[in-house]
């Protein structure tokens, strides 16, 4: 039984098969040998070329990752075919596997898709100054699935790019221009004109703050009005123009100066109060 089962047709066909499995072995080592190599030449090739086209940092990581797995993926498959093995069951097995891995991982898709929203549409970028999601702070780094940022208190806060690419956002840096608002409340009886010439001249006085206006962007002279009628006074808003980055010197400089030399000129600042009137029944 054992002599029919295994013929000489049997041997001869097992060996050829053999010698034809351990040429394809070697040609799949050889394959594979070269093919990482090429890899990490195409890698470092790829580098080169962002470098030169001046390509965002943060976009580095994110581009070569998808080349290496690329790569990879081509070079698996080009291995498995030279074995004389089947790819396209291999392919369907890798689809089937990436639709049960993107259901079960569907908020972590999310937020690589709003990582790669946000490195191919550039909202923001690197050392920008942002207001999301409750947070705000300087953009320290942007990974495919998480944002992070630095508060003014050196805070390390780490945002999901899901919910950063769909919802609002403010991103303080992208204009060279801001307008600085500062309100203050004077007490009732104060001479307007007097309050105004006053905080002009503290105005004035900053070189930081614009006095003209630039052409293509929305900055104006400084201004001063009576902007509401409180319940324990008057109230009057400051509107001055400066660089983004002489915001916050610009702001709180107002808020300082004004205070200080109105006190002394004796410009009255209300506070809320209550008066009481008792009736004495005889």
């Amino acid at each position: 039984m054992m002599e029919k089962i295994f013929s000489p047709e049997t041997y001869s066909m097992l060996g050829q098969w053999a010698m034809g499995f351990c040429k394809n072995l070697l040609v799949a080592v050889i394959v594979f040998l070269v093919g990482r190599w090429l890899i990490k030449w195409v890698k470092k090739l790829f580098v080169k070329m962002l470098e030169r086209s001046k390509t965002d940092p943060s976009l580095y990581t994110f581009l070569t990752s998808i080349v290496n797995v690329v790569l990879w993926f081509t070079l698996i498959i080009i291995i498995i075919s030279i074995l004389g093995i089947e790819t396209s069951s291999f392919i369907a097995l890798f689809a089937s596997a990436g639709m049960a891995i993107g259901m079960a991982l569907s908020g972590t898709l999310q937020n690589f898709a709003g990582g790669v929203m946000i490195l191919l549409f550039k909202p923001f970028k690197v050392g920008d100054y942002i207001e999301a999601q409750g947070y705000a702070g300087t953009v320290k780094e942007i990974q495919i699935f998480n944002t992070i940022i630095r508060t003014n208190d050196a805070q390390t806060i780490i945002i999901p790019n899901g919910g950063l690419s769909t919802g609002s956002m403010k991103n303080y840096s992208t204009e060279p221009y801001r307008r600085v608002d500062v309100n203050f409340q004077f007490a009732y009886g104060t001479d307007l004109e007097e309050v105004k010439q006053a905080i002009s001249e503290i105005q004035q006085r900053n070189p930081l703050i614009l006095r003209e206006p630039v052409k293509g962007y929305p900055v104006a002279a400084p201004w001063i009005g009576l902007t509401k009628l409180g319940e324990s006074g008057v109230e009057v808003n400051t509107r001055s123009w400066c660089k983004s980055t002489d915001y916050w010197t610009v702001f709180f400089y107002m808020n300082e100066t004004v205070y200080q030399e109105l006190k002394e000129r004796g410009f009255m600042f209300p506070y809320n109060k209550l008066d009481v009137n008792i009736i004495k029944e005889s």
